[in-house]
């Protein structure tokens, strides 16, 4: 599933790196830290790895 703003995709990228240990897991915050923790791997770089370009900001949740 491709990230739909690019609010999402970072705190993807932030996530994948502290599954990774590129960067500790006490710094993440919020939707990052959950993703972390719920999501495996694999569907953390499909998301991080979205393009960016005509992406919003952020989406309104519904």
């Amino acid at each position: 599933m491709p990230a739909k703003s690019k609010a999402q995709q970072k705190a993807a990228g932030a996530a994948l790196a502290a599954r990774r240990g590129e960067t500790s897991k006490s710094k993440l915050k919020g939707a990052s830290k959950e993703m972390a923790e719920t999501m495996s791997e694999e569907a953390l770089e499909e998301l991080a790895s979205t393009p960016r370009k005509g992406k919003p900001e952020k989406v309104e949740q519904s």
